[in-house]
């Protein structure tokens, strides 16, 4: 019922930025929070950042100071400024988004890779 589509990852250089973006074809009312985890290869999922529809923000404190999530309600996209990126970030980046009375929702994930 409710997809997410994943856009902006690519490979950039160690301290170098992207822009991932995330729409979401849902109804602006129903989404209470969207926001970005990563996996790294053989590694567990891990929550990057996430936004409530009312602009609270929660980050990893891995990515503090260098990440910043934005939402834009009107359009259902979230956005993840990712600056001074390193080898560390790589990783597939998957959008979420929770609906209210509905759960979680996933992207396909987008691949960021930061060469070493």
């Amino acid at each position: 019922q409710v997809q997410l589509v994943e856009s902006g990852g690519g490979l950039v250089q160690a301290g170098g930025s992207l822009r991932l973006s995330c729409a979401a074809s849902a109804n602006t009312v129903s989404i209470t929070a969207m926001g970005w985890y990563r996996q790294a290869p053989g590694k567990q999922r891990e929550l990057v950042a996430t936004i409530t529809t009312g602009g609270s923000t929660n980050y990893a404190n891995s990515v503090k100071g260098r990440f910043t999530i934005s939402r834009d309600n009107a359009k259902n996209t979230v956005y993840l400024q990712m600056n001074s990126l390193n080898p560390e970030d790589t990783a597939v980046y998957y959008c979420y988004a929770n609906l209210f009375l509905r759960g979680d929702y996933w992207g396909q994930g987008t691949q960021v890779t930061v060469p070493s």
